[in-house]
């Protein structure tokens, strides 16, 4: 009997539901605290041929499209008719679809009267899984941690203890490492249990006639936006600080009756610091500019993913090959939304950001718990902090807001309760945001310091020091970032730095570039700015020609 076209919406949206409460279900129990606190995580609803068919807000684009991939190649690893009910398969495998190794992605095969009917998958950041604990020095993956492949972790509902002893053995945190993976293993046997009940009151006994209505109608839906826009090619390029050298990143985009494709051919070659991108994420980010800036009332999915076709030549710093250091992709990979952008303004000027902030400025800090220092009582912990993100052609962009990834900041209570360090200032920097009509986000200046007369040390994987967001039809450059101690001494933007008992680092993040020419801004708009203190009275004067 044929499903109702009414019975299908509501499936569909009782999947999407299911995924909400799994990725829910992640982020209350994990033990790292950029999962538990900023969201650093990914869930999702498969049918049985490994199709996304519902993927969960609560997450993030890197997580959430790469792991779009994941299910595919477990499957290839492990066939579907191998798989029994209990059965849980984990790996980390950058090409994979997690991109680097300190994010875990678990796949679970999902049975309904002892037939399986789909898949549910997540993924999320552990803070630790060996390897060097500078992010800045490695030079190929293995160096970057514990390298799994896709195995079973639980096997007919029996937990794989040697492996779990495997993975305790290889992380500094191995409570908060253990913990997270049942943090993965639970969530999707909630998932699974909420779809099983979806199965159950819809007399269900497969996915296939809804997964099938998802996609098309979901690819359908995205051709049809694609014919709405100007066809034609445009291209772009962007330079970022690098390490030793600059970064150079190109792209082509074309808009065509099919879809719209993206190569980014010309970018710089992979290189021997860490921040080579594998596929899977440059999928991610480029996916997810198109979607958020042309498709976005279309859920994601399979079907919506397809129009999309992204293009980088092997060996480039975008399509990186084993085995690459890749542990600080996200460098790179958060930039490509401003690539895209720069693209699609010039088709479609009206409704494109400017350049933004990008990357997250994830601080990293490692010391003792005790003074003097005792072997084995030491911290390590993160704090996720953000830029601000390039104005629009009709509005303000957003201050200290982790546009593209969807990564909250983290509160620095607990980056505090979790360490000996303390953050004295965490506020927005006045005129960090590029001037014009529309105003660029703001950055933020933070301020830490030890609290007991021991050094630690603070980590540094920076970018947009450099080179600065770029403001668009007429607006300023955001400005750029600045790492240095209250000391006088300026800290190189990738790396890991001590901080000497009695002196504070210093974080000054970047600011989102302006849209539109600063003398246009509505006065109101300055004279609110003013009182909020978002700039100073002297760029009223001289950026926006303002009389106070």
């Amino acid at each position: 009997m044929a499903i109702s076209l009414i019975d299908k919406q509501i499936m569909w949206n009782r999947l999407l539901a299911v995924v909400e409460e799994q990725a829910q279900v992640c982020q209350r129990t994990a033990f790292s605290t950029i999962v538990r606190e900023s969201g650093d995580l990914a869930a999702g609803v498969f049918d049985a041929k490994g199709r996304m068919l519902a993927q969960a807000v609560t997450g993030t684009p890197g997580h959430i499209n790469s792991m779009a991939l994941a299910v595919g190649h477990v499957i290839n690893a492990y066939p579907a008719h191998t798989m029994v009910e209990g059965d849980v398969f984990i790996h980390n495998d950058p090409w994979m679809g997690t991109g680097h190794l300190n994010d875990f992605s678990l796949t679970t095969p999902c049975f309904h009267n002892g037939k399986l009917i789909g898949f549910l998958a997540c993924n999320s950041h552990l803070m630790d899984i060996g390897g060097l604990n500078d992010w800045s020095s490695s030079t190929d993956v293995f160096m970057e941690g514990l390298y799994l492949p896709i195995l079973k972790i639980v096997s007919a509902g029996k937990v794989n203890d040697s492996l779990m002893a495997v993975i305790r053995a290889n992380t500094r945190q191995p409570v908060e490492t253990v913990g997270d993976v049942y943090s993965l293993i639970n969530c999707n046997a909630v998932g699974c249990a909420r779809l099983v009940d979806m199965m159950a009151e819809f007399d269900l006994s497969a996915l296939d006639e809804v997964a099938d209505h998802i996609i098309d109608t979901s690819e359908q839906a995205v051709l049809t936006k694609v014919r709405e826009l100007p066809r034609g090619t445009w291209a772009s390029e962007i330079t970022l600080d690098g390490m030793s050298e600059p970064v150079t990143l190109k792209a082509s985009l074309t808009i065509a009756d099919d879809g719209i494709h993206i190569d980014y051919a010309g970018s710089a070659p992979m290189t021997k610091h860490n921040f080579n991108v594998p596929m899977c994420y440059t999928l991610a980010y480029t996916s997810y500019a198109l979607g958020v800036s042309l498709f976005g009332a279309i859920p994601n999915n399979a079907g919506s993913l397809a129009p999309r076709f992204i293009t980088a030549p092997e060996g480039c710093v975008l399509n990186a090959v084993k085995p690459a250091a890749v542990v600080s992709r996200h460098l790179m990979g958060l930039m490509l939304p401003d690539l895209v952008f720069n693209c699609l303004r010039q088709a479609l000027p009206d409704r494109i950001p400017a350049e933004g902030a990008g990357v997250l400025w994830n601080m990293s800090a490692l010391g003792p718990w005790n003074s003097p220092a005792e072997f084995g009582k030491n911290f390590m912990v993160g704090l996720v902090t953000t830029g601000g993100m390039g104005a629009l052609p009709y509005r303000d962009g957003m201050s200290a807001t982790g546009f593209p990834s969807g990564v909250r900041g983290g509160p620095v209570e607990i980056f505090e309760s979790m360490s000996t360090v303390v953050v004295w200032r965490k506020e927005l920097k006045p005129d960090s945001g590029g001037a014009g009509k529309f105003r660029g986000g703001l950055g933020q200046v933070i301020e830490m310091a030890n609290t007991i007369p021991e050094t630690f040390l603070a980590g540094n994987a920076f970018e947009r020091i450099k080179f600065p967001a770029r403001g668009a039809n007429g607006g300023q450059d955001g400005t750029a970032g600045n790492v240095s101690l209250t000391s006088g001494e300026s800290l190189n933007k990738k790396g890991r730095h001590p901080v000497p008992a009695g002196t504070r680092a210093v974080f000054h993040l970047p600011g989102g570039g302006g849209s539109g020419d600063p003398k246009t801004r509505a006065p109101a708009l300055i004279k609110a700015d003013l009182e909020n203190g978002y700039i100073t009275p002297e760029a009223a004067r001289d950026t926006y020609n303002y009389t106070i």
